[in-house]
């Protein structure tokens, strides 16, 4: 297979990786899921990601739509690059072995259905935080502990976020 062949491969429905992530769990794999917008791709980014595959042996990685990005807030502008561009982008990292996108504002629903072994998210979470008021709050915790999983918080790159790049960008 052609090195762009094995990058689009590793897109698809959430119906494509949940089936994928089925074969997988029969043959013994251990299932990390992260999700993000991963709109300019950066250090933070990178590193992140390494490390939640790291926890497990495939890296399943849910990617916001442009309208679910556009729903955060973060700004008119967002997200610069379309979600084609950015999970071409996630899928061409050796460390990611599948992507989709989701369009819920949160990915509740996707994790119920993957049931990971680990669910991954920034040390900007917290893993012992229960009360879903909370910006520290995981989505799907519960259903992830109650399936016998882990919930971990991965520490990030200090001085590296889209925001902090693109505010950058328009100073200079």
């Amino acid at each position: 297979m052609k090195p762009l062949e094995t990058i689009l491969n590793k897109i698809g429905s959430l119906q494509d990786v949940a089936k994928r992530v089925d074969e997988w769990k029969i043959k013994g794999e251990k299932i990390v899921f992260t999700n993000g917008c991963f709109d300019i791709l950066h250090v933070g980014h990178v590193t992140y990601l390494a490390q939640a595959a790291g926890l497990g042996t495939k890296l399943v990685v849910a990617i916001n739509t442009d309208e679910s990005v556009k729903r955060l807030g973060k700004g008119d502008d967002r997200p610069i690059n379309s979600e084609s561009a950015r999970a071409q982008v996630i899928a061409s990292l050796g460390q990611v072995d599948a992507v989709f996108f989701f369009n819920d504002d949160t990915p509740l629903q996707l994790i119920e259905q993957i049931q990971p072994d680990i669910l991954a998210k920034g040390a900007d979470y917290d893993p012992e935080e229960t009360d879903k008021t909370s910006k520290k709050y995981i989505v799907g915790r519960e259903a992830v502990v109650a399936n016998g999983g882990k919930v971990v918080a991965i520490d990030l790159v200090p001085g590296f976020s889209t925001t902090a790049i693109l505010n950058k960008a328009r100073n200079i």
